[in-house]
């Protein structure tokens, strides 16, 4: 023998602490030849086998499997080696854990029943080709037959979910979420809905993209109508109803009575149509996953003053 010491089984696996069971089983399996046996065949083994077994043991918690440690042991391959091609194999496993978690998170939020689970993780697990070409395949239809203004809907549907490598847990709950709502038949009405809507305009030469003042417009009417939320003043209040006959006044075209019943259910219904706060929470969630930094959200003001202008009708 190659040491004057010696153990069994049993001493070694007080030595170690590993079960008398795994140790037969490394024995077995080739990965732990004895050194040698006593008269009655018992297996035997020295020092070397217990540095092996260590080895062994600390191979086996890394999480390669048994060929990969004899491949160590034989010297067909070298640790460092097996360790990079199971960092890859964990991270993978990381990966799949994450979404799986991202999913679990979106079931206990919502009590999501089996068959939305089953979305869900289909959702989870989708590569970022998939993900793109399910919003390619949305806005496609969002606007198929429509004369829309195709710079601006191609400025849209350019943002794309660009998951990171290794996404935060709310990354990928937004992007859970973000392909859940882009599927959801209400939201594609109401997005077609905008687009036909255009359409129209277009056709009856009506339409115009917002110009700078028109911007600057709705930035001073949110200022108003936040200053009015914040005061915790009611859209039919005075200030309100100032509010709602300045909109009125300054969007009428030439040739509109801004008194017209018509024309304030029309301007009115116009802005509620593009304030939906689904169309907003649609580039909430884009931004999350996207990792872009995040912006106030319009959606209480925007109600409020909608609520002015029907109050005012």
């Amino acid at each position: 023998m190659g040491s004057t010491v010696v153990f069994t089984i049993g001493e070694l696996a007080r030595r170690t602490g590993l079960p008398v069971k795994t140790i037969r089983f490394y024995s077995d399996e080739g990965l732990l030849p004895p050194t040698g046996r006593t008269g009655a065949g018992y297996r035997l083994y020295d020092t070397t086998a217990m540095a092996r077994l260590e080895l062994v043991r600390t191979l086996r918690e890394l999480g390669l499997g048994l060929a990969d440690v004899e491949l160590v042991l034989t010297s067909e391959s070298t640790v460092r080696d097996l360790a990079a091609r199971h960092i890859d194999a964990l991270d993978e496993q990381i990966r799949r854990l994450r979404l799986r978690r991202a999913v679990l998170r979106a079931v206990a939020k919502r009590n999501s029943p089996v068959e939305e689970v089953k979305l869900m993780n289909r959702l989870a697990s989708m590569s970022d080709e998939e993900r793109k070409r399910l919003l390619d395949e949305f806005w496609t239809e969002m606007v198929d037959g429509l004369d829309v203004d195709s710079a601006l809907y191609n400025q849209l549907s350019c943002a794309k979910p660009d998951l990171p490598d290794d996404p935060a847990p709310e990354q990928l709950e937004a992007w859970i979420e973000f392909a859940e709502l882009v599927t959801d038949p209400t939201f594609r009405k109401l997005i077609r809905g905008m687009g036909e809507r255009q359409s129209a305009q277009r056709q009856a030469g009506e339409y115009q993209q917002p110009t700078e003042t028109q911007q600057e417009q709705w930035v001073a009417w949110s200022s108003r109508a936040q200053a009015a939320v914040d005061a915790g003043l009611a859209p039919d209040s005075p200030e309100g109803r100032a509010l709602a006959e300045t909109i009125f006044t300054t969007s009428a075209s030439p040739g509109r009575d801004p008194l017209d019943p018509a024309y304030r259910t029309e301007v009115t219904e116009g802005i509620a149509a593009g304030a939906d706060p689904r169309a907003e929470h649609y580039w909430t969630l884009l931004g999350v996953i996207n990792g872009w930094p995040p912006f106030p959200s319009q959606a209480v003001t925007a109600r409020w003053i909608i609520d002015a202008l029907t109050a005012a009708r």
